[in-house]
């Protein structure tokens, strides 16, 4: 938890909002930590996948997590996932993940597991976390919490024009219906579901780009816990 000699930036938001890309690139002007937490949950999705596992059936996927091995590592400045010792940091950005992830991550102890694991990283450093459910449950405390959001065709057009780029072959009506039904997946589960905590800023960057984003992060951040401590 966040505590008065250390400071954590949560950020929260649907599929595509650009969560992910914006954090890093935060962390790296602010020169802090940057915790991926989508990133588990594609890498429980991945194994439980990889042993014929069910991630919509629970009582499959309960007793494979005390096997379920997840690193988190940092090299030069980007973040690593590895099961056990087998890095799929590559792996776990494939389109197929994307929606089982979503849906690994309704299993109750799934999120009791990762949250844990998230809540012992995210200890003792400043730390900038961003997924779905960081400022309402992951880091109730966090002293900065932003729930980043923008238009489902906005998101959609962006991960499109992502998955082109990286020549995945996807269709843009594809990519936008995968999108909703994340969004559906997300703000509907039983267990932290997707919301706007209290006290968290609404940023909606429908009609911004990742430098107009990024900088209205900083203006926020800024707003709430000073210039001085960001810049130490």
């Amino acid at each position: 938890m966040a505590n008065n000699d250390f400071f954590a930036i949560a950020i929260d938001g649907p599929s595509g909002a650009g969560k992910s890309t914006m954090a890093k690139m935060l962390a790296k002007d602010l020169a802090i930590t940057y915790l991926d937490t989508g990133a588990m949950y594609r890498a429980a999705a991945v194994y439980a996948t990889r042993n014929n596992i069910d991630v919509n059936n629970s009582a499959e996927v309960i007793p494979l997590l005390d096997s379920l091995d997840i690193g988190i590592d940092y090299k030069d400045g980007h973040q690593t996932v590895s099961l056990g010792s087998d890095d799929v940091t590559l792996t776990i950005r494939e389109p197929w993940v994307s929606m089982k992830a979503s849906d690994i991550s309704k299993i109750p102890e799934v999120r009791t597991k990762l949250v844990d694991l998230q809540r012992k990283i995210a200890s003792g450093k400043n730390v900038v976390m961003d997924g779905r459910d960081i400022g309402t449950c992951v880091l109730p405390d966090a002293q900065v919490k932003i729930y980043l959001t923008a238009s489902s065709d906005a998101r959609a057009d962006r991960r499109y024009k992502e998955l082109i780029e990286k020549g995945d072959k996807v269709t843009y009506d594809e990519v936008l219906a995968d999108i909703i039904r994340r969004d559906n997946n997300d703000m509907n589960r039983a267990v932290s579901p997707l919301r706007q905590a209290e006290d968290a800023v609404l940023l909606d960057t429908s009609n911004l780009n990742i430098a107009q984003s990024v900088q209205a992060i900083k203006n926020i951040v800024r707003e709430k816990i000073g210039l001085c401590k960001i810049e130490n």
